[in-house]
């Protein structure tokens, strides 16, 4: 019996320590990392006036969800002809900056960001807060859903 029993503690021991090793620790600080490039390299293509440079940040599926004042999209395509019916040019794109609030993890491929949107234009600056879910699809960041208001 006692045979028996450190049998079978040395196999968990075993299994454990080489399962260890198989799998990747989560470091929920590089993947923070990787989401805030993500939207920054949205910041960029959208002071660029190119929207679907923009959408890239956004998950290319019929399953995106966006919400805002304007109402509910679901897809990317829908989201991508609601960003340009709401802004059909540069001017009216003005300058956006991100003041990010909190990144929080949801999950190790979910993670929830808050945080706040500046648009400067000559037409009358916008400001306003958002929620994004992001998820981690084929090694990418994407946001999955959208809520700006």
């Amino acid at each position: 019996m006692k045979l028996r029993f450190v049998t079978l503690l040395l196999i968990s021991s075993i299994y454990g320590a080489c399962s260890q090793f198989s799998k990747p620790k989560f470091d929920a600080k590089s993947e923070e990392a990787a989401i805030l490039s993500v939207l920054k390299a949205e910041q960029i293509a959208w002071n660029n006036g190119d929207l679907e440079a923009f959408m890239m940040g956004y998950w290319k599926s019929d399953s995106l969800q966006f919400m805002s004042s304007r109402g509910i999209n679901h897809g990317w395509q829908k989201t991508l002809e609601g960003y340009k019916t709401g802004y059909p040019d540069r001017a009216a794109m003005g300058t956006l900056s991100f003041d990010i609030l909190q990144v929080t993890p949801l999950s190790t491929v979910n993670f929830l960001v808050m945080g706040r949107y500046h648009l400067t234009r000559a037409s009358g600056n916008l400001d306003g807060v958002f929620t994004l879910i992001f998820k981690k699809i084929n090694g990418k960041w994407v946001a999955i859903y959208d809520h700006t208001c």
